[in-house]
């Protein structure tokens, strides 16, 4: 990347998607909401990796251009930076259970990019960022909601 679209580039984020032993199917639909994503430019994809770990807890790693079909995914496939090193591999496939399959995707959320390089220039810097997990969001909701139904 050029030093003006380093100075541009928005938050980078990478998610793991872990498929159970056997079921390791990247469907048409994943397929096709990542390539909305890139098409709306809600997001860049920067590198896609699929990973193997077996029973006994090795891990393969293999870049999207090493997998057999990659039906609509050959649309982004030719933008990716193969970001990921050996190193990363090892960090990611630690969150794996032995026997499966996962995909990781590692992206610039290009809907912030503006904001991102607006703080830049003001000399601000992110210091820390996070996610709070869907089940976590789902549980306080109903935790609520059986309060509000307690008290009534």
């Amino acid at each position: 990347m050029s030093e003006t679209s380093l100075d541009e580039l928005g938050p980078v984020d990478y998610l793991i998607v872990e498929f159970p032993a056997g079921e390791s199917y990247f469907n048409g639909e994943i397929i096709e909401e990542l390539i909305t994503l890139v098409d709306q430019g809600t997001i860049r994809v920067i590198d896609i990796l699929i990973l193997t770990k077996d029973e006994n807890g090795d891990v393969e790693a293999l870049e999207l251009s090493e997998v057999g079909d990659l039906g609509g995914l050959l649309a982004i496939e030719a933008e990716l930076a193969e970001l990921l090193a050996a190193d990363d591999v090892v960090h990611l496939a630690a969150a794996m259970d032995p026997g499966t399959v996962a995909g990781v995707l590692v992206y610039e959320n290009l809907w912030s990019a503006p904001f991102a390089s607006a703080a830049r220039r003001a000399e601000g810097q992110l210091i820390a960022n996070g996610r709070i997990p869907i089940q976590a969001i789902i549980a306080s909701i109903e935790a609520d909601d059986a309060s509000e139904t307690v008290e009534v």
